[in-house]
């Protein structure tokens, strides 16, 4: 049965944290999206969690965030 991306634990987690990182170098989403070669409002549907993201486009960003993709889906704890 399919869950929507909304449902989906990881997804959010992934969300929250290109959000975070976005934001720490700071960076616009339109700045993200062209350094990782995605559009502007895919940026935007990930970090509102209402779409999955591919491993491609996973490692996209995490190199455009200068971060290990592995990080993008681990829980981050304040």
């Amino acid at each position: 049965m399919p869950v929507a991306p909304q449902e989906c634990r990881l997804v959010a987690i992934f969300a929250a944290n290109v959000r975070r990182r976005r934001l720490e170098l700071g960076l616009s989403q339109e700045e993200l999206a062209e350094t990782a070669g995605v559009h502007r409002t895919y940026v935007g549907m990930l970090e509102r969690a209402e779409k999955n993201v591919t491993i491609y486009n996973i490692e996209r960003l995490a190199l455009a965030l200068r971060v290990e993709a592995a990080t993008l889906l681990q829980e981050h704890r304040s």
